[in-house]
This record gives structure tokens, C-alpha cells and sequence, in this order.
């Protein structure tokens, strides 16, 4: 390889790289759902002809980007949080959860933009809870936790409910949040450990909102949520737009902001972040609740997709949120990734799975080929990173 194409390659290899592989995956299934569209006509269609139907047209093209709305929005929040070294496994949960924050509300005839405001709302929080124990302030979340079971199922069990319960219950968790800074010392743990359990915990709430795993409020209450997954300009969803909006805004601020270059910082190399004076705690909260809010914001979306909202929806999705980070280049231990990356990755992603579906395959096929490119690009990561003997 020239020089000056060896030096191209190595400045852009984070982007290139994952660029190749949508080109790969695009291509080879592009191929054999051409030969499988011309083998089922018979010979009746060209190649040219089966090729255009199966792959190359409008509907494949605006299928792909639609479906990648929902796992991309919250791709975007996961590369932050995995670039400064972290990881959240409660993805799913969270989206779960907003969806039926969203459609408990709506039922409720809340406005939709309340609803909205509720369901993210419910993720900052998340993200807050998360952020506050990998930082080693547990007792803040207990605090928390404990006046919202207070206010919802202690109070109303002995006749107080209402603003009088809320309002003793925020009196009660203050004084906990207090006693925690003078009596509690600091206990940080892994974010592994912690997402772990959220997930769990998440889950089990979004069950336990009203006792069964779906709502589905009535149409006439849906408001904008009703057309925001519809097609819309250039055949792509509102939602979409909101997507690549939050994508660009997200790159932005990763690459020309302070608060971007200290995410890269603490990722490289945490103990000199905070030497060369980053607020590594206070940055690391933020990331948390930005990431976990963008989770927040595609549960909107994911009821928004499916009508209802539904505790069991989006099981495994953290899985292929973070495999479409580490596809698209960036590196699970931390100090490296990109937007852009991201992108190509949740696309290789949608590719595979509606390749696989055009092509009539199994489930377990897809999730086959999905394993293998993960593993690959896994492999390709540490082959990146392998210092020289």
C-alpha cells in the first residue's frame, strides 16, 4: 500500500474500517437475495431486475434507516459511556420502562409532550441512580429509592397518600441523602456490576407500574407519538430525523466541547484525568444520566413503533446496542470511539437482520452471523491496540 494511503488508513481507520464491513455485509446480501429473487421467478426477472426488487430500491433503503432509530438513539448514549471506559447493560430495561412511564400516563389522559417529559424523566433518573453508585454515592440512591417505595406503597398502606405522602416522603429521603454524606463513606463500584443489577431492578419496576406487562392506552390520546414512526420527509419517520439530529448534535459534542475531550481523558487513562484536575466523579454522572436519558428517549420511540407500552419489550436490545458500538470502532476498554462509527455499526446490524429476513434464514442463523461479526470486530480491536514486542 502507497504511503500516503497507509497514513490515510491509519488516521481514518476507526471510520474506514467499519465502513468496509457495511460495504461487505451490503454487497453479499445484496448477491444472494438477488440470486435467491431470481431463482423464485424462474428466470422470468434479469438479474438486473430480481436484484432491483430484493435489495436495490426506495423501501429497502428507508426500511433499513427506520428500523435503526430505536437501537441508534440509544447507541449514541452507550458510545459516550463506553469511550470514558464505562458500560450499561440496562438498556432494554430502561427502554421498557419509559414505555410504559409513556403509556401509563397517556391512559391517565395526560398530555403527550407530559408523557414524554415523564418517561425521559424516568431514565434521568435511571442514569442518575447509575452514575451516583459507580461514583461511590449509594447512599443517594437508597435515599431515593426509599422515598419513592414511601410515597407509593408505605403511606398509602396507612391512609396517607397524595401531595401529604409525597411530600413526607421527600422530607424522609432529604434527611437520609444528609445523614448518607456525614455517616456513609464513599463505595464506587464497577459499572458492570451496578448495570447488572439495574437491570433487574428496572425490569421488575416497569412490571410492578401496574401489575401486567402491557398498556395500551386509547389512539385518541396519542397525539404526536401516533405519526412520529410514520413516513414522513424523504419516506423517513420524524423519529428518524430526531435520530440523525441527536447524532450530529452528539458528535459535536464529543469533538469540540471541554466536556468531550474529558469523556476521551477519563477513558485513556482515568487516575491522569483526574491528576491533570478533570472532575472525574462529577463528569462521570453526567455521562451516566446523557446516556441513560438517550435510552429514555428511544423507549419513547419504542412505543411510539409498537402502539403500547410493554415491560418485556426490547429484551437483549443492550446486547446489540453495545455490539454496534464495539463494530463501529470503538473500544470497550475506553479513550476511543466515534459517532459516526456508532452509526455504521447499528447499519451493519440492520443489515444482517433484514438480509437474513429477505433471505427466509432462521432466527438462529441471524444470530449466528451477528455473533461472528461481533467476534470479529473484537478481534480486529485488540489486533489495533497490540503494542509491538
Amino acid at each position: 500500500m502507497p504511503s500516503n494511503l497507509a497514513s490515510l488508513w491509519r488516521r481514518y481507520e476507526t471510520i474506514l474500517g467499519p465502513l468496509c464491513g457495511l460495504a461487505f455485509v451490503w454487497v453479499l446480501f445484496a448477491v444472494l437475495t438477488m440470486m435467491k429473487f431470481h431463482h423464485d421467478a424462474e428466470g422470468e426477472l434479469s438479474w438486473m431486475e430480481s436484484l432491483k426488487a430484493a435489495w436495490i430500491n426506495k423501501d429497502s433503503f428507508t426500511e433499513i434507516v427506520r428500523q435503526s432509530t430505536i437501537a441508534g438513539i440509544a447507541a449514541l448514549g452507550a458510545t459516550m459511556i463506553l469511550i470514558a471506559g464505562g458500560l450499561d447493560l440496562s438498556v432494554g430495561s430502561t427502554i421498557a420502562l419509559v414505555s410504559m412511564v409513556v403509556a401509563l400516563l397517556l391512559d391517565k389522559h395526560v398530555h403527550p409532550a407530559v408523557a414524554v417529559a415523564g418517561g425521559v424523566g424516568a431514565a434521568l433518573l435511571v442514569g442518575l441512580s447509575v452514575g451516583s453508585m459507580v461514583i461511590g454515592h449509594i447512599g443517594r440512591v437508597v435515599a431515593v429509592f426509599f422515598g419513592v417505595v414511601l410515597a407509593l406503597r408505605i403511606l398509602p398502606g396507612v391512609g396517607i397518600s397524595g401531595p401529604a405522602a409525597w411530600g413526607i416522603a421527600a422530607v424522609v429521603a432529604t434527611g437520609v441523602w444528609v445523614a448518607n454524606r456525614f455517616f456513609v463513606r464513599k463505595v464506587e463500584l464497577t459499572p458492570f456490576i451496578v448495570t447488572l443489577g439495574m437491570m433487574a431492578i428496572i425490569r421488575g419496576v416497569a412490571l410492578g407500574l401496574i401489575g401486567k406487562p402491557q398498556i395500551s392506552p386509547a389512539k385518541e390520546n396519542y397525539g404526536f407519538l401516533a405519526d412520529i414512526m410514520r413516513a414522513g420527509p424523504l419516506g423517513l419517520p420524524s423519529g428518524t430525523w430526531i435520530f440523525l439530529g441527536l447524532a450530529v448534535a452528539m458528535a459535536l459534542l464529543l469533538r469540540y466541547t471541554a466536556f468531550g475531550r474529558h469523556v476521551f481523558a477519563i477513558g485513556s487513562n482515568e487516575e491522569t484525568a483526574r491528576l491533570c484536575g478533570i472532575p472525574v466523579p462529577r463528569v462521570k454522572l453526567i455521562i451516566y444520566v446523557l446516556g441513560i436519558g438517550l435510552a429514555g428517549l428511544a423507549g419513547t420511540m419504542q412505543f411510539a413503533y409498537i402502539s403500547q407500552g410493554s415491560a418485556t419489550e426490547a429484551q437483549g436490545l443492550e446486547l446489540t446496542v453495545i455490539a454496534a458500538c464495539v463494530i463501529g470502532g470503538t473500544s470497550l476498554s475506553g479513550g476511543e470511539g466515534s459517532i459516526i462509527g456508532t452509526i455504521i455499526g447499528v447499519l451493519i446490524l440492520r443489515v444482517v437482520t433484514i438480509g437474513c429476513s429477505k433471505m427466509g434464514w432462521d432466527n438462529s442463523v441471524q444470530l449466528v452471523v451477528t455473533g461472528g461479526i461481533i467476534l470479529a470486530a473484537v478481534v480486529l480491536d485488540r489486533l489495533r491496540h497490540r503494542k509491538p514486542a
